[in-house]
């Protein structure tokens, strides 16, 4: 099947192009290849579709109602492959991406220069932070931070993400500042989780550079970065939340950042796409673009953070103390 459709392509070139010399030109072939192409279409349809003589070709009448078909079919491969180039080259169609709920504001602003620019693009943003069929979906890109799951589908690195140890103020009125890892031990502790797993140990590092093994046990947990920081903001705890997640709420004094030189690892930040040798223009301009947006908010987020905690939390507590009847 596949050599008569190529077949029918040849005899469509011979006649757009006039003569077999100039269709073996334009199909980078030599005129021999071209002639035994056309004896073996001729033989499997069983009629003669051309008149040849040395010095023109002319159509049979069997020949001008079947060239229609195969020029037709030509047209239309011609025109899926320019559709192709389309999409490999300039960023068009539906972008579905998948990204748990914390990350959606960041991605937001983000893509919405690359969507703004292509009128011919648009984007569906599909926010869980539980488990996603990226397939069933038909994702074009997902977003994942820390460790990623066992998955066929390729994963990029394209930045990090800091967290930092928050709690209310109210919570610490209550259980004091912790400034030290025996402190630690003894707050109640809230915890980002997916599943039932016992928490893994916490690496942390003091002043003195030096790195310890913090393990706890949460007393409140959800898989749900916004649910835990609500549980925060309510004096339920001490949680680990991403500055850029809390900048709204630690402006306000609703939470605020503890242990100013200590440092909690960074999650990486990492997009994945289906096993493939090429990527469409919109999902290479989405990936630029998040690469952009997370390569450089740890450390702006880590420099500011650390400069404005120092003293806050004492501070704050002390507000709070005073306040109370």
């Amino acid at each position: 099947m596949l050599d008569q459709l190529r077949r029918m392509a040849v005899l469509a070139t011979v006649v757009e192009q006039g003569s077999l010399v100039a269709a073996a030109r334009q199909l980078q072939t030599t005129t021999s290849a071209v002639s035994q192409q056309l004896r073996a279409l001729e033989r499997d349809m069983g009629v003669t579709l051309l008149h040849r003589s040395t010095r023109r070709i002319s159509l049979t009448p069997a020949g001008e109602r079947f060239v229609q078909g195969c020029q037709a079919m030509l047209a239309a491969a011609r025109e899926a492959q320019t559709q192709l180039h389309h999409l490999r080259d300039a960023p068009e169609g539906e972008l579905r991406i998948s990204a748990p709920v914390g990350s959606a504001r960041q991605i937001g602003p983000a893509l919405a220069p690359l969507v703004t620019a292509h009128p011919l693009m648009s984007l569906h943003l599909e926010v869980d932070d539980g488990f996603t069929d990226l397939v069933a979906k038909r994702i074009d890109l997902a977003v994942r931070f820390g460790r990623l799951p066992d998955s066929s589908w390729v994963a990029q690195r394209v930045g990090a993400k800091t967290v930092g140890l928050y709690a209310a103020p109210a919570y610490l009125a209550r259980r004091g500042v912790p400034t030290s890892m025996a402190d630690l031990t003894r707050h109640d502790w809230l915890a980002l989780r997916s599943d039932a797993g016992a928490p893994k140990p916490l690496p942390l590092r003091g002043p003195d550079g030096r790195e310890e093994l913090l393990r706890v046990t949460p007393r409140a947990s959800s898989n749900n970065q916004l649910s835990l920081q609500q549980l925060c903001e309510a004096g339920m705890g001490l949680a680990m939340l991403s500055p850029e997640d809390v900048d709204e709420a630690q402006g306000q004094g609703r939470l605020l950042p503890l242990l100013p030189g200590w440092s909690l690892p960074v999650l990486p930040v990492h997009v994945m796409t289906p096993q493939r040798d090429a990527q469409p223009a919109k999902v290479r301009h989405a990936i630029e673009a998040l690469r952009h947006a997370f390569s450089g908010s740890a450390a702006g987020h880590a420099a500011g953070n650390a400069a404005g905690s120092a003293g806050s939390a004492a501070s704050a507590v002390s507000a709070v103390d005073s306040s109370i009847p």
